[in-house]
């Protein structure tokens, strides 16, 4: 599955639209990690944990994204747009969203 936030593929030609998909992640962070974080945070330096969880949250949204194209018949996603989203105290949402596309190589 090519994924691509640009509009076209490079070297490809989409031959059929199939329409919007989207995958959405919500991850929630444990009392132990929101602790340790903020001390990172006080700190100073990188929270790990937190760099990770938004890993995670990330891929599974990009891969439910691309199982909804392939259901649909695509090749491809073209446009992607990822959003990131703070819902309650320690919920992170994280959607990607794109055009499932139909791409062959130009001749």
């Amino acid at each position: 599955m090519i994924t691509t936030t640009t509009p076209s593929v490079e070297g490809h030609e989409i031959k059929t639209y199939f329409g919007i998909v989207s995958g959405e992640t919500i991850i929630g962070a444990n009392v132990f990690r929101d602790f340790f974080a903020s001390i990172t945070d006080i700190v100073g330096g990188r929270s790990g944990t937190y760099e990770k969880v938004l890993k995670e949250a990330k891929s599974t949204s990009l891969m439910e994204m691309e199982m909804q194209a392939k259901a649909m018949g695509g090749n491809a996603v073209v446009g992607v747009d990822l959003d990131y989203e703070t819902i309650r105290d320690g919920m992170l949402m994280v959607t990607a969203s794109g055009t499932a596309v139909l791409v062959e190589p130009k001749q």
